[in-house]
């Protein structure tokens, strides 16, 4: 999987262009937008990072390649629990 943040992607016109941008170069890739954090994921078997991201400057977007995360980053507990204080049925 390779994850962009294209911070000039600020529209669903935007999404459409890089959307077919990358199925240009793979057709079968999938393209996962996430327009309000400005970031495209791409799952592709058969094209490079340097394919993709020219792909995308083609279109008209600056591609900023990023490590993908999974999910969002686990709260920092600083003692205690997530759970009412005390409650005996806790299992943190």
């Amino acid at each position: 999987m390779f994850t962009y943040q294209v911070n000039d992607m600020t529209c669903g016109h935007c999404v459409s262009a890089i959307t077919k941008a990358v199925l240009a170069v793979d057709s079968g890739a999938t393209v996962e937008v996430d327009l309000a954090e400005h970031i495209v994921r791409i799952e592709s078997s058969n094209a490079a990072d340097d394919l993709l991201k020219q792909a995308i400057q083609g279109a008209g977007y600056e591609p900023i390649a990023v490590k993908p995360t999974v999910g969002r980053p686990a709260a920092q507990r600083t003692g205690g629990c997530c759970c009412v204080t005390g409650a005996a049925r806790c299992s943190a």
